[in-house]
């Protein structure tokens, strides 16, 4: 069994634990994404997608991101307009990205210390975090 099936298999029984089908579709959409070492776009994967699904339109791999999304399988970069499938599910934890603006390249880290720095500098302003998400741009090692 390749880490993919692993990933998808994990996906599947993620989903059904809440109730929710993991379709076929959602299951080729995910795979699709665990496959890209960048980010991908929603009309790049619906054309991935249609060499098994002919008949797949925009409307398809819109409605099967919003549904991968609201379960916190994917993660979409506001800054390119393109998704990365996420391999802990359900997250409600405080993401970065670092982005190589050469080859595309997604790296999802954790920083210490930063969700605790922000909520501390919104609060002071009175305001409430409710997610956080911070996509830095630049250069990956390979790239440089």
């Amino acid at each position: 069994m390749t880490n993919i099936d692993i990933h998808v298999n994990n996906a599947r029984k993620f989903c059904e634990d809440r109730g929710a089908r993991f379709t076929l579709l959602r299951e080729k959409v995910y795979a699709l994404l665990l496959l890209q070492e960048k980010a991908t776009g929603a009309y790049e994967l619906l054309d991935a997608l249609k060499l098994t699904e002919a008949g797949a339109k925009p409307a398809t791999i819109y409605r099967t991101l919003d549904f991968l999304l609201e379960f916190g399988l994917v993660h979409k970069l506001e800054s390119t307009n393109s998704f990365v499938a996420c391999h802990h599910f359900d997250c409600k934890h405080p993401v970065q990205f670092l982005i190589c603006d050469s080859c595309g390249e997604v790296q999802e880290i954790q920083s210490a210390g930063l969700k605790e720095t922000l909520d501390k500098q919104a609060q002071s302003l009175g305001f409430k975090v409710d997610t956080q998400t911070i996509e830095a741009h630049g250069t990956c090692s390979a790239c440089q």
